[in-house]
């Protein structure tokens, strides 16, 4: 696994904008891939695949469908793990988590790191927000995602509209704040972190940190093939469990010094809403994303 080699400035490619490390965890996601890796931007830094002991073809059909991938193994289990392995390994300034299912549209990263570009540290997605949306949430997953954008919102004076969604971005110079561990314990177990409530984590320790937090609106889809591990009920309160525990753990880190000098006011990108999925082979083109000023929401 590759350390990460970044430094407080932002370095940049030679065309100037920033270099994109996509990390995406997969297991058993062979049939997703092709659909994914096909709405990937061309001008990627790198693309990064973990893979948490896939049985089928997941890591052969990422390699022939991008040669230049870079396939790493968990060293442990969960989603968690995957994207602290992931992140270890991250050579470029900004880091873009995206799921391997077909649920995140990858058409959307330039929105992203629009945010990223324009004064934010963290771009955090919501399918809440005018031009974002869902075609897979239930009633009742969405009855809970408010409550616990409520509480969250209260216990750590963010403004957070859609707390259960985990397509993010951030500069890759965060990555102390998030302060998570991809050491080899010797251990199978999971830790404190290494499940699905690492995007509850994540969230909170941007906002333990001071982060600037930019909303970006966001469609999710459903998942393509194979089925979700997630449960409403148990998720939903590890999720509250998480925000509890990471309230009083201490646990997070912060920026280095001197990397916030000169940052622009925060934004929340704007752009029309996604165009709705047809088929694999059949993708129309997204929207440009602009974006509006304004206020910091962290």
């Amino acid at each position: 696994m590759r350390p990460h080699q970044g430094t407080a400035a932002h370095r940049h490619d030679s065309t100037g904008a920033p270099r994109i490390s996509v990390v995406i965890p997969t297991y058993n996601e062979a049939r997703n891939l092709p659909h994914v890796f096909a709405l990937l931007p061309e001008d990627l830094h790198e693309v990064i695949v973990v893979d948490g002991r896939s049985v089928d073809d997941t890591v052969a059909v990422a390699r022939s469908l991008r040669p230049d991938v870079v396939v790493v193994q968990q060293n442990r289990r969960g989603k968690g793990n995957a994207m602290a392995c992931g992140f270890a390994a991250v050579t470029g300034d900004v880091v873009v988590m995206l799921d391997a299912d077909g649920s995140a549209d990858p058409r959307e990263i330039p929105a992203y790191v629009g945010a990223l570009t324009s004064g934010a540290d963290f771009a955090k997605g919501t399918r809440f927000a005018p031009g974002g949306g869902s075609a897979d949430i239930t009633r009742l997953r969405a009855w809970g995602n408010r409550w616990l954008n409520r509480v969250v919102n209260v216990l750590y004076g963010t403004s957070y509209s859609d707390l259960c969604y985990g397509y993010n971005a951030f500069w890759a110079r965060c990555l102390p704040v998030l302060a998570l561990d991809a050491a080899d314990t010797g251990r199978d177990r999971k830790q404190w972190g290494d499940g699905f409530e690492i995007e509850t984590i994540i969230n909170t320790r941007v906002a333990k940190g001071g982060l600037r937090i930019a909303e970006v609106p966001s469609f999710e889809f459903p998942r393509l093939h194979g089925q979700s591990n997630l449960n409403t009920w148990r998720d939903g309160f590890r999720v509250l469990r998480a925000l509890l525990v990471e309230r009083v753990n201490g646990a997070g880190g912060t920026l280095p010094p001197g990397t916030r000098a000169g940052v622009p006011p925060v934004v929340r990108s704007r752009r029309a809403t996604a165009p709705r999925r047809t088929s694999g082979d059949d993708v129309p083109a997204l929207p440009r994303a602009g974006a509006v000023p304004v206020e910091d929401v962290a």
